[in-house]
């Protein structure tokens, strides 16, 4: 079996059925066959409205390949010239490699006001997903700049990007451009989003319509660091991949079915009845590290379980043999821990005071809470604990000071809430990388019974902890878009 490539004039290069490609004027690769029976790549993916016919011919069979591209789609095998209305083709006899062209992938999508996360899973021949890729696009709207490894942190790609990356939608678009130009011709199954809020009705991840994603825009005021971006990722794949079905996966639903008492606000139950009570988030981050705990921590998998999730947005988990038992965020995304740019638990009437008595808008109190609070109000240097780890600053020292004693107060909260503890677990950007953060902590978790392996703590484990401890203590690196693209992989029946 051998391919080719045909090169043609295209004005789009988005495939309907997922193929790999971006809107985009000028020439384009799809990977064709010349085998019997079959048109990959052009056939069955890429789409030109440029391109007349709908059938593909070879020397031995006549076979419909229009797929659900509609009109304007052409199909070529076996270096049968295609008629473009602007120009003949040329046609190219180079070998490609179909296994890396033709492979079908998943891609995860995690965007945020500034960055968009990505990761593109090949389909599995198994039960497990195997990375292509991992990357962001970062500085949209500012500088932005393209990065992605491999599954071995090879570089793939380390660009800045046009200016023109103003919003999700161009970052989607050169998001497409480059894995084109990666893995031009290969299928897109699914796409699978992080969603932060799935309030009361979404909590199992979901196949995404129009209708949905405009009940979930309704919980935006809940989460606007997150739930517009999120969401503003899904409507960019419908108008650019219609056909791709794309799954929602919700940051809340790992924690909703827990007891009632630990989801409820006790506020009059009028005003609950329209939705508020607590529902708590990194709800993929738990998901998967309850799920790893049977293979890394067997010991603990099904015991007393505080998962720290330490990172600028940070809270804990009470986990009981799996399951979410409690957590430290609430209704938003506000409560509990110290986070970068946002205060975590404090009393209400301090609100109430930035209102009545110092006349501050609905917005003004909106940008304070969720933007210039945390470590960088603290210390009013930096919301990235690295840099307040380095500072001798009094303020500094008293940001990271403040961090660890919300992070040890909550732990002995939660303890208190499990019945006793068995194992802490450390992950996500500060728990994974800072061990000086880690061995705070640990030192004043000690009257549980936590005894720090210093030597181990700074290997980043996966234990930490001596083997004396009555309590074990754990680094395990979080994957949340790997859940996501195992939830994807269920929901669509890839797997």
């Amino acid at each position: 079996m051998r391919a080719y490539d045909v090169e043609y004039d295209v004005r789009y290069v988005w495939g309907l059925d997922g193929t790999l490609g971006s809107p985009f004027q000028g020439s384009a690769f799809g990977a064709v066959s010349d085998f019997p029976g079959r048109c990959p790549g052009v056939a069955q993916g890429f789409v030109s409205a440029a391109l007349r016919a709908s059938k593909c011919t070879n020397s031995s069979t006549i076979s419909h390949c229009g797929g659900p591209g509609g009109e304007g789609r052409r199909a070529i095998c076996g270096g049968v010239k295609a008629r473009p209305s602007n120009g003949d083709p040329t046609i190219r006899r180079q070998p490609v490699n179909l296994e890396t062209r033709m492979d079908d992938y998943a891609l995860v999508l995690n965007a945020g006001s500034s960055s968009l996360k990505f990761c593109v899973f090949r389909r599995p021949d198994g039960k497990t997903w195997e990375i292509a890729a991992r990357g962001q696009i970062e500085g949209i709207g500012t500088s932005p700049r393209l990065s992605a490894k491999d599954a071995d942190g090879e570089v793939l790609v380390d660009n800045s990007l046009d200016a023109n990356v103003r919003d999700g939608h161009a970052a989607i678009d050169a998001l497409a451009a480059w894995l084109r130009s990666k893995w031009g011709g290969s299928r897109v199954l699914g796409v699978g989003h992080r969603v932060v809020h799935g309030g009361v009705k979404y909590g199992q991840p979901v196949l995404v319509t129009r209708e949905i994603v405009k009940e979930l825009g309704e919980l935006v005021p809940l989460a606007p660091l997150h739930q517009p971006y999120n969401l503003a990722a899904i409507e960019a794949v419908f108008d650019r991949l219609p056909e791709v079905p794309q799954v929602a996966c919700f940051d809340t639903g790992f924690h909703l079915g827990r007891s009632p008492v630990t989801e409820l606000v006790p506020l009059p139950r009028e005003l609950c009845q329209s939705g508020l009570q607590r529902y708590g988030f990194h709800g993929l981050s738990y998901e998967y590290i309850a799920s790893i705990l049977p293979e890394v921590a067997p010991e603990i998998a099904k015991g007393r379980v505080i998962v720290a999730h330490l990172g600028s947005g940070a809270s804990l988990c009470a986990i009981r043999e799996g399951k979410s038992v409690d957590n430290s965020l609430g209704f938003t995304a506000l409560d509990g821990l110290c986070m970068g740019t946002r205060p975590g638990a404090m009393d209400p009437g301090i609100v109430l005071y930035l209102f009545q008595n110092l006349g501050l808008s609905t917005k003004e109190v909106e940008a304070i809470l969720y933007k210039k609070s945390g470590l960088l109000g603290i210390s009013g240097i930096s919301n990235d604990m690295r840099d307040l780890l380095g500072r001798s600053e009094p303020e500094a020292q008293l940001a990271v000071n403040y961090f660890v004693y919300r992070a040890a107060k909550e732990i002995g909260a939660l303890t208190a809430v499990l019945g006793g503890i068995d194992g802490l677990v450390f992950t996500a950007g500060i728990g994974e990388n800072s061990p000086e953060i880690r061995r705070r902590i640990c030192e004043a978790s000690s009257w549980l019974g936590v005894e720090l392996d210093s030597g181990a703590n700074a290997r980043r484990g996966p234990r930490i902890s001596t083997q004396q401890s009555k309590v074990s203590a754990w680094v395990i690196p979080t994957n949340e878009e790997l859940m996501i693209a195992r939830h994807t992989g269920r929901l669509l029946g890839l797997v």
